[in-house]
């Protein structure tokens, strides 16, 4: 017989590991350090390359006034800026990730301790009819 309970718990159950449940099952396979850091590791990288990319975009656009002021300018003042910026992009990138990769972890939590109540609900609605 069929029980409508059930029929709707294991439907809401389907759509939920279907769309949003794969990516927090990935999520969830992490301890909440593990996952941060990881992040963390891709954003520090990706922050370093796309500095490269900026800095480099930077020095195309001004390659002749870089040329023309190479001898007056202060070399290590030039290389302490880049250096500071470099360090500014990735730490505020990388605070930026911290922050996004922990609110998704608790998200992905609190939607992975619905899904296995209501995988404890089913069991027990099963258990009920035997």
């Amino acid at each position: 017989m069929l029980n409508e309970e059930r029929i709707i718990l294991m439907t809401r159950m389907a759509s939920f590991e279907k769309g949003e449940g794969k990516e927090n099952v990935k999520v969830g396979n992490y301890f909440r350090s593990d996952y941060i850091t990881v992040q963390l590791l891709k954003a520090i990288v990706s922050g370093a390359v796309a500095f490269v990319i900026l800095f480099g975009l930077y020095v195309c656009y001004h390659f002749e006034e870089l040329m023309q002021d190479l001898y007056q300018m202060d070399l290590l003042a030039f290389v302490q800026n880049i250096i500071f910026y470099f360090i500014g992009l990735v730490a505020g990138y990388g605070v930026l990730t911290y922050l996004v990769s922990s609110w998704r972890y608790n998200k992905a939590r609190k939607s992975l301790k619905c899904y296995y109540h209501n995988l404890k609900k089913l069991n027990s609605l099963y258990n009920d009819m035997q």
